[in-house]
């Protein structure tokens, strides 16, 4: 859970660290106070996309920082463990910074990108605003909320796996039937291409060895009589230099019984005998091979010239003239291969189309089986938020075909008005019904949602009086499961949170700021006071505050939650 959060020269904020606890959470205060500051702070610290006029007038940066709590969720350790972010003491602390030109993150003190803390984000904090329930309208938003409450997110995985699966085959045809029509086009040159260089039987690096055959071959004579001489000069007669080496050898022996330290340059010698000796045999066995070959000579002009012929009309090398060969090849195999190629794909298309039918009517299955349930948790809950006579359903259509999102459009209607159909949410719905039927579907997926903390920005808009009461208690309830923090600008629901924070608007060294305040016992009847629209200060005022708060104060049942104590509110 998130148990602080630090904001510095965000707007009008100097500096502040609000306190959160477990459970219901509520912020409160004047308009214009800094609350939705707060949430922006928030947003910030998930990813949103950061500009720099959120800077206080007068600072250079600004920054926003979350301490959360994971010691009661080992899989969040885990997750961020795989990720290199250590949480061993089960604290993270995410920090965002806002200055000219950049941004910057840290998750634990490392530095993280931007996606990067948006993922983490993601999964530590869900923001719900007025904005979201406006999302609600979204088709796919709908079939969203659907899916989770069916638990059948790894079905619509699977369908939209299997789907991608028979488009790419779908694709990769319509590819190679344009490539087999515009090889059927070209097929005689094709042809011809296949042909001239199969029948050519090229070779890369050919022409470099024939090259260097060419000019043996034609320096054949002075190859022979100049490797001839320098074997004689080696080793011919009595003048060779390997004859003449004899006065060297004896010099040797002689020095070698004067001073035996000298047997090295015996050594040295014979390996330069025996060097001698092996040069000379090769130069005469190369001088008896370098003979003429006028034949050779011309078959090996004759192929050059070929290569040369082809090479040019065919790439300029003989790997270009060879790839231009295989890709010839390959193309004559798309029109002489029709039937052997459209049986293999027809094959693939109809285990493909079986695999995405069974996944989509599996997915289908659950969301009917839930889409009943989900109207009905829904309608069960309407009236305690204002609408008695409210009716959620849940309406599947068939699609024509299958899409990557299912075999079915997914719709909620609703009659929120005794007597009258039901209709899509877009032709029926208000803004404040819009948040309510929001909240009832957030209460019911609260077990299912692992995000530990539910960020509620003035939902209760548009509405008031008793209805406040059952928001405000149905907050409570999804504090169960979550910690929740609701920006509020109604007394009933802050009377119903388990802490109360209050934002006020000042002045400090001339420029306007925001603080913050946990408040409790008067403090908070004063602030309920206040939120009522009397005189804070008037006993009938405070006797309905503290009404209001007696009502709700019912002890958290929430046995982790109740483990960790929020930091004491102050500046940062």
């Amino acid at each position: 859970m998130l148990v602080e959060l630090r904001v510095r020269d965000l707007a009008i904020i100097d500096g502040l660290a609000l306190p959160l606890a477990p459970g219901f959470n509520v912020l409160s205060g004047e308009t214009g106070a800094g609350k939705s500051i707060i949430v922006g702070a928030l947003s910030l610290l998930t990813g949103e996309r950061a500009s720099t006029d959120v800077i206080r007038t007068g600072a250079d940066k600004a920054s926003v920082e979350g301490v959360f709590d994971l010691s009661q969720r080992d899989d969040l350790r885990a997750l961020f463990d795989e990720r290199g972010i250590d949480c061993a003491d089960g604290l993270l602390v995410l920090k965002r910074e806002v200055a000219a030109g950049r941004t910057r993150a840290w998750a634990n003190g490392s530095p993280v990108t931007a996606g990067v803390l948006a993922e983490l984000g993601r999964t530590l904090v869900n923001i719900h605003g007025q904005h979201e329930a406006q999302a609600l309208l979204d088709p796919a938003a709908q079939r969203r909320i659907l899916d989770a409450f069916a638990e059948a997110q790894p079905l619509a995985d699977t369908v939209r796996r299997t789907h991608a699966h028979l488009a790419s085959l779908e694709r990769d045809h319509a590819d190679r039937a344009r490539r087999r029509a515009e090889a059927a086009k070209r097929e005689d040159y094709l042809r011809h291409v296949v042909r001239e260089l199969g029948d050519a039987k090229l070779q890369d690096g050919e022409d470099s060895a024939l090259s260097d055959e060419h000019r043996r071959l034609q320096h054949a004579t002075e190859l022979r009589q100049t490797s001839a001489e320098a074997a004689a000069a080696l080793d011919g007669d009595d003048a060779s230099i390997l004859s003449r080496l004899g006065v060297v050898d004896r010099a040797l022996s002689s020095l070698a019984r004067l001073d035996p330290a000298l047997g090295r340059l015996r050594e040295m010698y014979d390996a330069a005998w025996y060097q001698l000796q092996e040069l000379a045999r090769e130069l005469e066995a190369y001088a008896e091979s370098a003979t003429d070959d006028p034949e050779r000579l011309a078959a090996v002009e004759e192929r050059r010239d070929l290569i040369h012929r082809l090479t040019r009309k065919y790439g300029g090398s003989e790997s270009a003239a060879l790839a231009q060969f295989e890709e010839s090849r390959r193309e004559l195999l798309l029109v002489d291969d029709v039937a052997g190629s459209d049986s293999a794909f027809a094959a693939d298309l109809a285990a493909a189309t079986t695999a995405l039918t069974t996944a989509a009517r599996a997915l289908t299955d659950a969301r009917t089986a839930a889409a009943t349930r989900l109207g009905r948790d829904v309608e069960a809950l309407l009236p305690s938020l204002g609408l008695a006579d409210g009716r959620l359903t849940v309406e599947l259509r068939p699609a024509a075909t299958i899409p990557a999102d299912g075999a079915e459009e997914v719709e909620f209607t609703v009659a929120l008005n005794v007597g009258h159909a039901p209709r899509p949410l877009t032709r029926v719905a208000s803004g404040g019904e819009l948040a309510r039927v929001m909240l009832a579907l957030k209460t019911i997926l609260a077990r299912l949602d692992r995000v530990p903390t539910l960020i509620f920005d003035e939902v209760d808009a548009g509405i008031g009086g008793a209805v406040g009461l059952q928001v405000g208690d149905m907050m409570r309830a999804v504090a169960e499961h979550h910690q929740v923090f609701a920006i509020t600008h109604l007394p009933q629901i802050a009377a119903r949170a388990h802490h109360h924070i209050v934002v006020a608007k000042g002045a400090r060294g001339g420029v306007t700021t925001a603080d913050v305040q946990v408040v409790g016992d008067d403090a908070r009847v004063t602030e309920v006071a206040r939120m009522l629209g009397g005189d804070p200060e008037s006993a009938v005022s405070r006797e309905h505050a503290r009404e209001l708060i007696a009502a709700a104060a019912t002890p958290l049942t929430s046995p982790k939650a109740s483990r960790t104590r929020a930091p004491r509110a102050g500046r940062s």
